[in-house]
């Protein structure tokens, strides 16, 4: 028994003064930094649906290609709405994606994945301070080609989308006739005016409401 008790003693002060191993460390569950996951990939990402001049292509792609350089986004595919939306164009030939859901048509447009710190630009080329466009979450599809309303083999959730601010909607979709695109193109894109190159003594609100009104003459 004597024997027995001082193994126990020594098996005691082995495990007391033994070097403890270093913790096991969880795998990360952001991996290497990539294009996708963008500064500090603890951060939220965030899914964005564009469909106008912030395509490729178009006068303010060069935003979304500023932060893939960075590593704050990445492009994901063509996408197009799961429902059908007004898309129309205001002053300066600026678009807006309408929120009536269901009338218009199905609107298609490019998705990217941004990091959560990057979306402050975005809101303030789209104006959401001022009143211009707000952001709200979206059902979008990837399918097949433009107007193949049928092959849709993707859908993602948790999307969003810049939709015109709600107090000029309805006056916005009746002016146009209520007549809606479902792709932004070159033809489309004439005549649009960048903000840098508009008038500064008239505020865009101001103009949206004698764009309006004109029309509705």
């Amino acid at each position: 028994m004597q024997g027995r008790e001082k193994w126990r003693g020594a098996f005691r002060l082995f495990i007391l003064h033994s070097p403890l191993p270093p913790p096991r460390s969880r795998p990360s569950l952001c991996g290497r930094r990539s294009q996708s996951q963008g500064r500090g990939c603890a951060g939220q990402q965030t899914l964005v649906f564009t469909y106008g001049t912030l395509k490729q292509g178009f006068s303010n792609h060069c935003l979304f290609q500023e932060m893939i350089c960075s590593g704050d986004a990445s492009y994901v595919n063509v996408h197009h709405t799961a429902s059908h939306y007004p898309f129309v164009c205001g002053p300066y030939r600026v678009q807006f994606l309408l929120n009536l859901l269901g009338e218009g048509q199905q609107v298609w447009g490019e998705v990217y994945t941004m990091s959560g710190t990057r979306i402050t630009p975005m809101d303030k080329l789209e104006g959401t301070c001022w009143g211009h466009y707000e952001q709200l979450l979206i059902l979008i599809c990837r399918g097949g080609d433009t107007g193949d309303e049928d092959a849709v083999d993707e859908v993602m959730v948790g999307t969003k989308a810049y939709f015109t601010y709600q107090s000029y909607v309805e006056d916005l979709w009746k002016c146009n006739g209520e007549k809606s695109y479902c792709i932004y193109s070159e033809k489309e894109a004439r005549g649009y005016i960048r903000r840098k190159d508009r008038s500064v003594d008239t505020t865009f609100l101001d103009h949206m409401r004698v764009f309006v009104s004109s029309l509705a003459e």
